[in-house]
Formats: C-alpha cells, sequence, structure tokens
C-alpha cells in the first residue's frame, strides 16, 4: 500500500485526491492546504484523512511514502526538493518547475536518491492521445508534415503566469510525447490586454526533418476551442477533445506529387479517400495516470511523464517566453 500526501486542494487538488484514493494500492493520509475552507471541503468527503495547513508537517510524516503537489509552479522546487530529501516519491503537477536549472536539481537528486519523479501531463493518459499515438507508431499517418494546435477559451486567468505557462504545458507534452522528433528552435509572439501578463500567444516549434509545429493559446476566446491537426503523407488526423463522441477522426486525404518528363515539370495531383473514427479508450485519464505513478513507485521503472519529460516541456515554456519578449525571434534549444 502506498501511502500519499497531498499538498494543495484548489482547483485540481480534488481531482487527484478522488484519483489517487480510488487505487486499490494507494491510500490518501494526509491532505494539506493554507485555504481553511479547503481543507472543510476534504474532510466532508474524506473524514479520514488527516489535515493541516502546514505542508511541513505532510513532507516530514513519517507515514507518508509519497507526495503529490498540486500547487502554483513557483513552490513546486521547493516543496518537491524538500519531499526527495525526505525519501518521498513526487507527483508534481504541470508545469514541473519554473525553470530548467530547477528541474535539472530535481531529476539529479531523484536519480541518486532512487526515487520517482512523475510530472502531471493528464493528457498522455486520455483515450484520443494514446490512439494517435499508436497511429503515429504505426506508421499510419506517414512521414508528418505538420502540427498544428488550438486550444482557446475565455478565462480562466492567472495571476501569477501568461498563457503560455499555464496553457502551453498540455500541448508541449503531448507533442513531446506523440513525436518522436524533438524540435530545435522555437519563435513566439503575443499579447497582453488585461492583467499585465499575455494572454494571447502563437507559438512556432521546427524541427530539423521539415516537420512545423504550431500553437495558439488564448485566454480571450469567446468559444472553447480543443482542436489539434496532424497531416502525414498518407493519412490526416483531426482531434477535437471537446467533441463527447469522435475526438478522433482519420483522413485518407493527401497531397502527390508525381514527375512528368523531368524534375522542371511536376504534376500535383490530391488523394480523397474515406474518414474513420476510430474507437478510443473512456476511462479517466487521471485515473489511469495514478495508476501509472502506482507501478512506477513499486517496481521502480522510470515513467515516461517523468523528471526528463517534464523538463523538456519546461525548457520549450522558457524559449517561448525568451522569444515572446524579443518579438518573435529564433531561440534555439
Amino acid at each position: 500500500m502506498i501511502r500519499m500526501g497531498v499538498i494543495g486542494y484548489g482547483y485540481w487538488g480534488p481531482n487527484i485526491v478522488r484519483n489517487l484514493q480510488s487505487q486499490e494500492n494507494m491510500r490518501v493520509v494526509a491532505v494539506s492546504d493554507k485555504n481553511p475552507n479547503a481543507l472543510k471541503r476534504v474532510s466532508k468527503a474524506y473524514p479520514d484523512i488527516r489535515l493541516t495547513q502546514n505542508a511541513r508537517e505532510v513532507i516530514t510524516a513519517t507515514d507518508i511514502d509519497a507526495l503529490a503537489i498540486v500547487t502554483p509552479v513557483s513552490t513546486h522546487y521547493d516543496l518537491a526538493r524538500e519531499a526527495l530529501v525526505g525519501g518521498k516519491h513526487v507527483f508534481v503537477e504541470k508545469p514541473f518547475t519554473a525553470s530548467s536549472a530547477q528541474a535539472k536539481d530535481l531529476i539529479d537528486l531523484a536519480t541518486q536518491k532512487g526515487l520517482t519523479i512523475m510530472v502531471d501531463h493528464t493528457f498522455l493518459f486520455t483515450g484520443a492521445v494514446r490512439k494517435i499515438k499508436q497511429l503515429i507508431d504505426e506508421k499510419v499517418l506517414g512521414d508528418l508534415y505538420y502540427y498544428d494546435s488550438t486550444r482557446v477559451n475565455l478565462g480562466l486567468f492567472q495571476h501569477d503566469a501568461n498563457v503560455i505557462w499555464d496553457l502551453a504545458p498540455h500541448d508541449f507534452s503531448i507533442m513531446d510525447y506523440l513525436l518522436p522528433e524533438k524540435p530545435r528552435a522555437i519563435s513566439a509572439t503575443g499579447a497582453c490586454h488585461l492583467n499585465g501578463h499575455e494572454d494571447i500567444a502563437y507559438i512556432t516549434a521546427f524541427f530539423d526533418n521539415n516537420l512545423i509545429a504550431h500553437f495558439n493559446v488564448n485566454w480571450l476566446s469567446p468559444v472553447k476551442v480543443r482542436t489539434t491537426l496532424l497531416g502525414g503523407m498518407h493519412k490526416m488526423v483531426v482531434w477535437n477533445d471537446v467533441e463527447a463522441d469522435e475526438k478522433i477522426k482519420v483522413y485518407d486525404k493527401g497531397v502527390e506529387i508525381k514527375s512528368a518528363e523531368g524534375v522542371y515539370q511536376l504534376l500535383v495531383s490530391y488523394r480523397s479517400g474515406d474518414m474513420w473514427a476510430p474507437k478510443v479508450e473512456q476511462t479517466e485519464a487521471l485515473s489511469l495516470e495514478a495508476k501509472y505513478f502506482a507501478e512506477c513507485v513499486e517496481s521502480g521503472k522510470t515513467p515516461f511523464n517523468g523528471g526528463e519529460a517534464g523538463a523538456r516541456v519546461v525548457r520549450m515554456l522558457e524559449a517561448a517566453n525568451e522569444s515572446l519578449k524579443m518579438k518573435g525571434a529564433l531561440i534555439y534549444l
């Protein structure tokens, strides 16, 4: 039985506690939050869980094996480091840390102590992302030409981060998981209108193999859009995460170029075939992630959404932020 402590019971914390508590080999022992009203909600839902406003009481507790840190990113490093020093495995909300240097230090410390770090990149455990990963790995799409993602809605405005650090970790982690290639450079532009933080941003990631990825993140959209397009040589995929059914559609469409009498006379033809919507797994992603965390802690294996993956996402966020300040200048990773 893995005994868990949870720090933070705000927006995402209740989901974390519920899914950790539902695992057969896990039990939430204690929850910490500075807000007494949050602790009242925990007490009402889980009367047996120990409560405290002092995070250190959870970090230093001898009856806890692992910590879930569900707090603002500015606190992740200090809390996670203290937990690792104390010999506890760590499950950290996205983004992993506020800087690459912090990420490297935590990874090195966890390796030194033989402890597990997992970064909460929940979308990697959705049926849609797992199905797209299968299509890419099985070469159904062929060589990829582009990756295009739109993640926009009205709010929620953050007071300690811009729209890139709030929304792009989802899309960067998904891209990092799906694509075997890693971007070599990033460019970003954006603007701030309301609270001093950029609320609209457009990010482009460049790859060595002529693949290009583009991300649109926005807090000011009148509608909620969660759409990702992947264009390949053989097939193209549209993933609409807002869609209740048929979240993924695979199109047998493409462009073919054939040489006629020589390289100077190229014929372009368009292929338009069937569309199909593959069935995707409906199990709650966070439940699968909690189960996977338990497996990694018990077996000692390195999770695919571990510290290294979290660090790659943080580096992309840093590069996008740096480019943003330089009006879209190319930042090499």
